[in-house]
């Protein structure tokens, strides 16, 4: 049988471009985790994230080099300051590990479902399953260790039911439904998402120094903490106590052991799967309050990571992703003269 060269799709350059700008942010931020970790139980899940991030970055490496498409510059040993004091204890980089691999699941879903050349959609299984796999041991530990903060519990369901009113969806007289166990879901991980993002901000704003950045960061922390204070209060309401933070804490260190450049990409990053989660979450909320609530911060979030964007372009930090020939230019540098 003929071997036929197929070539890359734009949706299998794309994914595996950004998986490996990703990688790149992934390998530093670990690199230093491991630096400074003394929790003998918790060094072992961040080496095997690294060796998993160092596998990807390699395997994209051979595609692209057997293509002939150019490497993404990515990020370096540059990007981080290993001499820097420890910014986050030990607990910190454990939740970023489960963090990280819960919505690398997301992106990586997205992206398996997209590719089909044999060799590349091998690698997004893989990587899919391994994030899953990473996933699960950071919950794993999480749990013996007492923080990790369970979702809401609900009485098991007794029959089947059917909606009867539209008022399942629009509140009748100011009264609302009790929320749904999908809504619950939702809500309880965007609170825990927040919730990390406002141990990240809190640390790095002891540490960066440019006026610029610095209010950028303080902008997220605020979005992030109105998120939290809304859905915390709307979980009372309901009589479901709400959520409470976990137990890690940041350091005293003011001196910062990331770039500017890999601060303002991480935000970057977590904005544009904050968007796609809420997302979700808007297409799942069947009560006309979250639907609106989930509307509004969508939109606050855009704005916000305009401004980043905005930075990064500003201060050459962007890499832009591969992109279509324009076939107009083309075409007019063609012309007959």
């Amino acid at each position: 049988m003929v071997k036929r060269n197929v070539r890359l799709s734009s949706p299998e350059i794309g994914g595996l471009w950004g998986v490996y700008i990703q990688e790149t942010m992934s390998t530093c931020l670990l690199k230093y985790f491991l630096h400074h970790v003394q929790d003998e139980e918790i060094k072992p899940i961040l080496q095997k994230s690294l060796h998993i991030s160092q596998t990807h970055l390699n395997q994209i490496r051979d595609i692209f080099s057997e293509e002939n498409i150019p490497l993404p510059d990515g990020f370096t040993d540059k990007d981080i300051n290993l001499s820097a004091p420890p910014l986050f204890y030990d607990l910190f980089a454990l939740s970023f590990v489960y963090s990280m691999n819960r919505m690398s699941m997301v992106n990586l879903g997205f992206a398996t479902s997209t590719v089909a050349r044999a060799d590349v959609l091998n690698f997004f299984t893989r990587a899919l399953n391994e994030a899953a796999e990473l996933y699960a041991e950071a919950t794993t530990l999480m749990l013996s260790k007492g923080i990790y903060d369970r979702p809401p519990m609900i009485t098991y369901p007794e029959k089947v039911e059917y909606v009867k009113k539209q008022s399942y969806i629009v509140s009748a007289m100011g009264k609302k439904r009790s929320l749904n166990a999908v809504e619950l879901t939702e809500i309880f991980f965007n609170i825990e998402r927040n919730y990390f993002s406002v141990l990240l901000c809190t640390g790095l704003l002891q540490v960066i120094k440019d006026k610029e950045i610095k209010n950028y960061i303080k902008d997220g922390m605020e979005i992030s903490e109105k998120q939290i204070n809304f859905f915390n209060d709307l979980l009372k309401k309901e009589e479901l106590l709400g959520t409470v933070p976990v137990s890690m804490e940041v350091t005293t260190s003011t001196v910062s052991p990331f770039s500017d450049k890999l601060i303002v990409a991480l935000f970057h990053f977590l904005n544009s799967i904050d968007v796609t989660l809420i997302g979700h979450a808007l297409s799942l909320s069947m009560r006309i309050d979250l639907a609106t609530y989930y509307s509004k911060v969508i939109g606050e979030i855009l704005i916000y990571a305009e401004k980043g964007f905005n930075i990064m372009v500003n201060r050459q930090w962007l890499e832009q992703p591969p992109q279509a020939p324009n076939r107009k230019a083309l075409k007019g540098r063609g012309k007959i003269r």
